[in-house]
């Protein structure tokens, strides 16, 4: 029997609107009779074919499925908070032939229109897959067209045929990238409307407000008032007749215009109430301030999740709980309780720390930094960072997305958003918790490798997001970013004033992968008459301590013309012939006087008073540092941008030969005996040969006679080694190599003990660790690295998150060590790359479609010029534990 979806399932409207859908109960028979009972006579045609007596028993078959032979789910809204109105159904139901089920909907007139029987559909489609169904039919009366066109928009492959009357729709319900693509489509689109109330707000009001400076309602409203917000601001308290000059009201529902967000800096247990009375009035966007709920316990928990029901009734969206707020440039919108004002820019921030948030501003208007929004999430019970990527994607006031992480709600949409955005826009993310504090028991080397950031550093490399290691980093590489343009390569020049500044910034070029050639000739010539002799025209070019504002400003341009090189960056530390604000003047003048180089020039003025503030207002400001390592740490990221952009998109390739069925049964099977087990030689086979992973021939064998005889019908050499699920064969002994006649594998047996696998030898090739883990908040990992006995101490084994596309996967394959191992190291013949790129690929679809694999591993992969053959493969199994989530998208 299929599992069950999560009860609740919520899903975001064309509109921008949300619902919550659940599967229906015997309780809400009444109410199901009563929705159909609501709709138009049209409506009940088109659903029934024509006009049933619509009582108890027209909808007792919807109610209680059991997610096997059918299954149903319905949508609610309420007006009041309290009383859910049924506004939707759809439903399944499995035909003769399995493998196809009948499906229904239903939707309120009002709401027909906005999507709600796609996302209907959408919900349906995936526990009906789950239980062995592949399509979807559907009897259309010819003129209901709204409903045809749903079926023809969810993105599955669709037929139909006209018979007797009516339309046939067969849908293939598998979730092909053409159907993914339209989800995350519609996804986009409903999002974008559903947020627009909180970056673009007519009318805002501050439930909570204060007379009294200091506190939390009094400044932020405050702070409404005095970033010239384009709108109307209304604070509410019952205790104060104005507020900062402003008529004050008691409550939200005297308040004489619709409000679009409400900001609520309350008691916890006061929320709950008068945020009923915000959304009972029509307001659909919320922001809670206030502290009190999940971050506190069980009995926060509680709170919370009676906050985000009454949001959903009412299809709304909630910024928070206990959050910072949210500042919005284009509108004037400081509705934050910050100390100090927003500086206005290009960068949209989301934090899930106020504190940070901050800490961040502090730097902002020093650093040249602006924003165009900032959001403080908190904990994100609804608005969460994915949702702002979507936002901002299209936002044309936003060119950077800079996010401070400490949870991911869904990883997985995290890393198809970026990948998507980051192709337009840069995101710039820094994860908080990056101890080992998360590590977890490992039975494998896979599991062993992979820390507790590995599966962050996998999805943000796959996905373009650039990593900051810390705050000063974030601000560094904002700096650079939101204003310079990306360099066009690796080669930089260094230009200083000091030779020992020069070395250091040299090294920490090269650390990061840069290059620094030397000038051409051309450029060598035309900087020889404004140096001193001996000055060093190399790169770094020194300029010596006796350099002046002149002087710069006369190498700069020449710098900037060589074609040989694709940034630059200036350094400058105070002699006594020259002061910081004289050469920071003319660093200005000579990169103003040049506009067209195209090149990102980087500044550091190390002296005690940091870069002077003209470097920061110049046009494009130039981008400072305080240490020459920080600009040149920075620059390396801005090159791996400029990489990753160059690089293809890629593609999820098609695999032949895959048997997901047999696989899922064999999973099944296993563990209908045990909640978590190492498959036994058989199993692993038998799981292997349904995804084409090649793994060397063997025989199980229960005696020394019966290795003998699997040895002499293998061929000399073998390998004997023991047949227990999941043995750690070298840990324990329990291998024997290089057999070369029948008393070395007799002896083999006795000391190992029965029952042994008996193998071939391979000889030659490389040894490579292939293998799968499944990280409890991201999914599968595939890990490739070197392999062997050495695996953990060598190390640099390579993380991606599964699913992978072809590129990913020639990644894996051909870079870091396990790379230089497969193209031939130190004279040894090229091994088989594209074997081993198609072994990668099979086994992250495996990992996708089975998540129960919880760890495995080919340790080690044979490489060889002519392909690659698994010697010793371990898979271990358990229950599924990925947890349900309400939010859909």
């Amino acid at each position: 029997m299929a599992a069950a979806p999560s009860e609740i399932r919520d899903v975001i409207l064309r509109s921008g609107g949300t619902l919550r859908l659940r599967p229906p109960r015997e309780a809400d028979v009444d109410a199901l009779v009563e929705f159909f009972r609501g709709l138009s006579q049209r409506s009940v045609y088109q659903r029934f074919h024509g006009f049933p007596t619509l009582a108890p028993a027209t909808v007792e078959p919807f109610v209680d499925p059991d997610w096997d032979e059918s299954g149903a789910l319905m949508g609610t809204l309420s007006e009041d908070g309290e009383t859910e109105r049924v506004v939707a159904l759809a439903n399944f139901v499995r035909l003769r032939d399995h493998s196809c089920a009948e499906v229904a909907f239903a939707v309120a007139d009002e709401l027909q229109g906005q999507g709600v029987g796609t996302r209907l559909l959408e919900q349906l489609a995936e526990p009906a897959a789950e239980a062995g169904i592949t399509t979807f039919v559907a009897e259309v009366m010819p003129d209901n067209s709204p409903m045809l066109r749903v079926f023809e928009d969810a993105g599955f492959d669709v037929s139909r045929r006209l018979e007797s009357g009516t339309t046939e729709v067969r849908l293939v319900i598998a979730p092909t990238p053409t159907y993914l693509a339209a989800v995350d489509e519609r996804d986009h689109v409903a999002v974008t409307a559903s947020l627009a109330p909180f970056f673009q707000p007519k009318t805002v009001a501050v439930v909570g407000a204060s007379t009294r400076r200091g506190s939390i309602g009094g400044e932020l409203f405050r702070n409404i008032l005095e970033s010239g917000f384009t709108g109307v601001a209304y604070p509410v308290n019952p205790k104060a007749a104005a507020i900062a000059g402003v008529k004050a009201y008691p409550s939200m529902t005297d308040i004489p215009d619709p409000v679009d967000l409400a900001v609520f800096c309350l008691p916890a247990d006061s929320i709950l109430a008068e945020a009923e009375a915000a959304l009972a009035g029509g307001t659909k966007a919320l922001c809670v301030i206030s502290a009190g709920f999940a971050e506190t316990g069980i009995e926060g928990e509680r709170r919370q999740e009676q906050l985000l029901a009454r949001v959903r009734a009412h299809g709304a969206r909630l910024i928070g709980p206990n959050c910072l707020g949210i500042f919005v440039a284009g509108v004037g919108l400081n509705a934050t309780f910050a100390p100090h004002t927003f500086p206005a820019g290009n960068i949209g921030f989301s934090s899930q720390s106020g504190a940070l948030g901050l800490a961040l501003l502090e730097q902002a208007t020093a650093r040249g930094l602006g924003l165009s929004s900032f959001v403080s999430i908190g904990n994100k019970a609804d608005v969460s960072s994915n949702d702002l990527l979507e936002y901002w994607e299209d936002d044309p006031e936003t060119d950077l997305i800079l996010l401070y992480l400490e949870s991911f709600g869904n990883p997985r949409k995290f890393g198809r958003l970026a990948r998507r955005i980051a192709r337009k826009k840069p995101i710039l993310a820094m994860k908080g918790g990056r101890t080992g504090a998360g590590q977890r028991a490992a039975g494998s080397h896979t599991a062993a490798l992979a820390g507790s950031m590995t599966a962050v550093e996998a999805v943000f490399r796959q996905a373009g997001v650039i990593q900051a290691d810390s705050l000063e980093e974030l601000a560094d590489v904002a700096v650079l970013l939101s204003h310079q343009p990306l360099p066009r390569g690796p080669r930089v020049a260094v230009l200083t004033n000091g030779g020992g500044l020069g070395i250091l910034c040299a090294d920490a070029c090269e650390a990061v992968g840069l290059e620094l050639p030397p000038p051409n000739e051309e450029t060598r010539s035309a900087l020889a008459p404004l140096l001193p002799r001996e000055a060093s025209l190399a790169n770094p070019i020194d300029m010596l301590g006796s350099a002046t504002g002149e002087t710069y400003e006369a190498v700069i341009p020449k710098l900037l013309a060589d074609p040989g090189f694709d940034a630059l960056i200036v350094l400058f530390t105070p002699p006594v012939v020259a002061g910081a604000d004289e050469v920071a003047e003319a660093v200005v003048r000579a990169v103003e006087a040049h506009p067209d180089h195209g090149k990102p020039v980087l500044a550091s003025f190390v002296c005690a008073e940091g870069a002077p503030q003209c470097l920061v207002q110049s046009d494009p400001p130039i981008a400072t540092f305080a240490y020459p390592e920080s600009a040149a740490r920075t620059l390396g990221r801005a090159v791996g941008r400029a990489e990753w952009l160059r690089r293809p998109a890629g593609i999820y390739p098609e695999l032949d030969g895959i048997d997901r069925e047999s696989a899922e049964a064999l999973v099944a099977a296993v563990l209908r005996s045990s909640s978590d087990a190492w498959l036994v030689p058989s199993e692993v086979r038998e799981l292997f040969a349904a995804y084409g992973i090649p793994l060397v021939a063997e025989r199980i064998v229960a005696s020394a006679d019966e290795a003998v005889e699997a040895a002499r019908e293998l061929g000399f050499p073998v390998v004997v080694k023991s047949a227990a699920a999941g043995a750690h064969k070298i840990e324990t002994g329990a291998i024997a190599l290089d057999l070369a006649d029948d008393d070395a594998v007799r002896a083999a047996v006795e000391r190992i003990g029965p029952p042994v696998l008996v193998q071939p030898m391979v000889l030659g090739g490389v040894e490579l660790l292939a293998g799968v883990f499944e990280d409890p908040v991201f999914g599968p990992l595939v890990a490739f690295g070197p392999g062997g006995i050495f695996t953990e101490l060598i190390g640099e084994a390579q993380f991606r998150l599964a699913p992978l596309t072809d590129l990913d996967a020639e990644e894996l394959v051909l870079t870091g060590k396990a790379g230089r191992l497969v193209g031939g190291f130190r004279g040894a013949p090229p091994a088989n790359a594209a074997a081993l790129i198609d072994l990668v690929l099979r086994l992250a679809r495996l990992a996708d479609d089975i998540p129960e694999i919880a760890e495995l591993d080919l340790n080690p992969v044979i490489a060889l010029p002519e392909g690659c053959v698994a010697v010793d493969a371990r898979v271990r199994v358990r229950p599924d534990s990925r947890a349900p989530r309400a939010k859909t998208w």
